[in-house]
């Protein structure tokens, strides 16, 4: 089974932001906001996920990230915005732009989404965060 391990930052925030990917302890993928803007860290722990669910390819996998909110949004809260067309009670839908393109990258998955505690010293969510902050230095020298 792979194993990824996700994670976002952005600092401040919003600022320059970047994302990783951790895959047999390497970064596997490292990113930041498309077109280069400012971002937040929720925007590059969505973006983290998605790039996981790419790298995959379809294949099983666990992925790991301590974003309680992603994978909230994810399995349970986007099914009824979806429902609603894309609207939800408490005003506008935030980083609308990811959750309809991870969503749908999900459910045609065989990934298994998986909360783990951040910055508690989980070596692979540690490497994640570690990785996520250089690609976010790589994007504010840029």
């Amino acid at each position: 089974m792979i194993k990824y391990y996700t994670d976002g930052s952005a600092s401040p925030n919003p600022g320059p932001g970047g994302f990783s990917v951790v895959l047999d302890g390497k970064p596997a993928v490292l990113g930041s906001e498309p077109g280069g803007g400012q971002t937040t860290n929720i925007r590059m722990e969505g973006f983290a996920i998605m790039a996981a669910l790419k790298h995959a390819n379809g294949e099983p996998c666990e992925i790991y990230s301590d974003s309680e909110f992603w994978i909230n949004v994810i399995t349970k809260w986007s099914l009824t915005w979806e429902k609603n067309g894309w609207k939800k009670k408490g005003g506008e839908i935030k980083n609308l732009d990811i959750v309809r393109e991870v969503c749908p990258l999900y459910r045609q998955s065989k990934a298994m989404l998986i909360w783990v505690r951040g910055h508690v010293g989980h070596e692979g969510n540690e490497l994640a965060d570690h990785w996520a902050n250089e690609a976010r230095k790589q994007h504010a020298a840029r």
